[in-house]
């Protein structure tokens, strides 16, 4: 008889190979990884070269675009702080699930729902990124998406709404940001922002299964993390400490002291260690996974001065690389946490978009210079910067990798980048 353990690795297993190699269901991606390992999008572009399609949007948003099968989603908003200068009335605020075909970028539904009344007012933070943050997520038979205080809504297939969820009514100066996570049944809210909570939804009915409290300071989106020798953890890094969690029951699992400031960037995981980033003074740390009770002084592999405030990294052949909120690409050592390089980005604007790996190179999304291709090795290389000299609005999405192609969304546009 299989272990459990080697029945929840075979689970895992089957659930990734359903995967098709040309979806992005999530926030970077399927392991939120921000990795396509077999994908070789285009090294440049331009308004006249490798634009496979463009399609303008009905509203503004920050989240990225997620990929399923024929489908592309993206949420958006419309109706009040679409412009700063004239915000208009915020009971006017209506906040979208998109559909697009991916073949063609033709919009398949719009599915809108009314703003909260407490729905925070604009302020030049929230209109940097405004009132569409959080990126979608897909199991291939529903979207989920989260609005901060307008709670979490769930979308069938052909747009129709299946349920909706409240998560608390708490805001925050620089609004909200945590995607959803889909596993197995559940789906997953960090909610630090609205109520300090992290919840598990039921994803076919919307049914809170568990929660767990006292979340501080964290923008972040969860991650499930695959441990060799044992089950998935869920795990989520805030001000102060970073939490495993079994994602089925939510047992509280480990804790290890972390970084002792907010925490926006994503946690990245391989090979039984998790990387976790963030702090206005820029740390990162690396834990081993599968310990239990507070493992700081049993787990905790290293910490380094070198960090991100907002981004999130990559790993790929024993180093991490992100681009950090201040336009600087740094590399690490992922055994020992060593600064490999640091090199300053061709902007002098700020970075809210975090890196992608596809193949043998490194997208980083600037707001305001394109995007710029490095190759993905410990040596600062630049391969190309890619600016759409037509659409001049601000970026603050990450692009996603469908099969060679980059779905990227700017302020304006939905692109499809490819050969």
């Amino acid at each position: 008889m299989p272990s459990v353990q080697q029945l929840t690795l075979i689970a895992l297993l089957c659930i990734c190979s359903t995967v098709n190699a040309a979806d992005w269901p999530q926030f970077r991606g399927p392991s939120g990884n921000a990795t396509a390992s077999d994908s070789d999008p285009p090294t440049t572009w331009s308004d006249s070269e490798n634009i496979v399609w463009k399609t303008a949007l009905p509203g503004r948003g920050a989240s990225s675009p997620i990929v399923s099968g024929k489908h592309v989603f993206l949420t958006a908003y419309t109706g009040f702080g679409v412009d700063a200068q004239e915000p208009g009335d915020k009971a006017n605020l209506r906040l979208h699930v998109l559909c697009f075909e991916r073949n063609s970028g033709k919009l398949l539904w719009d599915k809108s729902i009314k703003a909260s009344p407490s729905t925070q007012k604009l302020s030049q933070r929230i209109a940097d990124h405004g009132y569409a943050t959080a990126t979608p997520a897909t199991d291939g038979e529903a979207v989920y998406a989260s609005f901060g205080v307008s709670g979490v809504v769930a979308c069938d297939m052909d747009g129709n709404l299946l349920w909706q969820a409240a998560i608390g009514d708490g805001t925050a100066g620089f609004g909200s940001a945590a995607s959803p996570v889909v596993y197995d049944d559940l789906v997953y809210v960090n909610a630090s922002i609205e109520s300090n909570t992290l919840f598990a939804f039921d994803k076919r009915t919307g049914r809170k299964v568990w929660k767990t409290e006292s979340v501080m300071k964290s923008w972040t989106t969860p991650c499930i993390a695959e441990v060799p020798d044992g089950p998935p953890e869920l795990i989520l890094n805030q001000k102060n400490e970073i939490f495993a969690f079994d994602p089925v029951t939510g047992k509280k699992l480990w804790w290890c002291a972390g970084v002792e400031d907010y925490i926006v960037p994503v946690p990245v995981f391989h090979d039984g260690i998790v990387y976790c980033l963030g702090g206005r003074s820029n740390r990162a740390i690396a834990v081993k996974l599968g310990g239990r009770g507070d493992v700081t002084k049993t787990h905790k592999l290293w910490e380094s001065t070198t960090g991100a405030n907002v981004t999130s990294p990559v790993y790929h052949d024993g180093y991490l690389y992100w681009a950090s909120d201040k336009a600087i690409e740094n590399c690490l050592r992922a055994s020992d946490g060593e600064e490999v390089y640091r090199e300053r980005l061709p902007t002098r604007g700020r970075i809210y978009s975090s890196i992608v790996r596809a193949g043998n190179k490194l997208y980083v999304t600037t707001r305001d210079q394109g995007i710029v291709v490095l190759a993905a090795k410990p040596e600062y290389e630049e391969l190309a910067v890619n600016v759409i000299e037509s659409d001049q609005t601000l970026v603050n999405a990450s692009p996603a990798v469908s099969g060679n192609q980059l779905l990227l969304r700017t302020d304006r546009f939905l692109y499809c980048i490819g050969g």
